[in-house]
């Protein structure tokens, strides 16, 4: 099977493709590369603008999956319009030509920003979706839009992912754990903004075995599904990283709450996508910091600019 992947020299991406190949296939990247390529050379890369895509581009490609677009809310509301190009445009037009070219599975990675608000309940891939911030916005966008051209020869796949975190060669340190691991690491402290919001978070190695379940779904299949390897409090999380960190370093490690309002607090089921794709997710928090403890010689300056994806942004001056 041939796989391209829009985006696919990205934080996910670099992951990613090396495991699908490790799995048997067969696997090209078009990308941007703002960040760069940490791609094994042997992958074929094609630096491109992905709006100049055309259906030739995709065409002897048996699944396309989606990386690419805006990565989170600081970059979403720096440029809101290039957010809702990226998230909201770019995914529907790069599936109507997939779909044009005869891919027959195209797989987008949305995001569980959608759900916004969840008001201390469980919300299931049939629950309403209420973010009312440009990130949120734009990616169930680009969710509806993809998921408008499914039929009975083209899949469809929308995998709702929790916040990622976790090592990867093109690594970020602005999200969630990682970020709590740099401040631990760094400063000998953990600052919780808001320690009772929730959030769904999933080790990476969790979405890349997510990705993979999709692309040996059954080809009826379709839908959107949560992709998550659990439901935590950020008040939760700041006290794993302070435990794991302690045990990794032997250093003391110091919480510091504050409480920042927040409306984006949200948590999910994945049971869809464990009975459907048969996806079983194996990390946990712990996990993820001992998996970017291991790696920690490879980092270099933890506060180097092309670890923070706004920064970069800014850099590249897109807006």
């Amino acid at each position: 099977m041939k796989i391209l992947v829009a985006g696919g020299a990205g934080y996910v991406g670099s992951k990613l493709v090396p495991f699908l190949i490790d799995h048997g296939y067969e696997v090209d990247v078009i990308d941007s590369l703002w960040f760069g390529n940490n791609l094994p050379k042997t992958v074929k890369v094609t630096e491109k603008d992905l709006f100049s895509c055309v259906k030739e581009d995709f065409i002897g490609y048996d699944q396309v999956i989606f990386l690419a677009g805006l990565s989170n809310d600081p970059m979403a509301e720096f440029s809101p319009s290039l957010n809702f190009m990226s998230n909201g445009a770019l995914p529907s037009y790069l599936a109507y030509i997939a779909k044009l070219a005869g891919v027959k599975r195209y797989i987008y990675g949305s995001s569980c920003s959608v759900y916004g608000y969840t008001v201390n309940e469980l919300y299931d891939e049939q629950s309403p979706v209420t973010c009312g911030y440009p990130y949120g916005i734009s990616k169930l966008q680009g969710e509806r839009g993809v998921l408008h051209m499914q039929d009975q020869n083209f899949s469809v796949i929308a995998l709702r992912q929790g916040t990622i975190s976790g090592y990867s060669p093109r690594m970020r340190f602005d999200l969630i754990v990682n970020t709590m691991y740099k401040a631990a690491i760094l400063e000998g402290k953990v600052t919780v903004n808001n320690a009772s919001i929730w959030r769904p978070l999933l080790d990476i190695r969790d979405a890349i075995s997510g990705y993979l379940r999709s692309v040996q779904a059954d080809s009826s299949i379709s839908g959107v599904f949560n992709l998550m390897s659990d439901n935590y409090t950020v008040g939760a999380v700041g006290d794993a990283v302070k435990e794991e960190v302690e045990l990794l370093t032997g250093n003391k490690i110091l919480i510091d709450i504050k409480s920042i309002q927040d409306f984006r607090n949200y948590k999910v089921t994945g049971l869809k996508a464990k009975t459907v794709l048969g996806f079983e997710p194996k990390y946990g928090v712990a996990d993820i910091l001992k998996d970017l403890h291991a790696h920690r010689g490879e980092f270099g300056d933890l506060n180097q600019d092309n670890y923070y994806n706004i920064r970069r942004f800014k850099q590249l001056n897109l807006a």
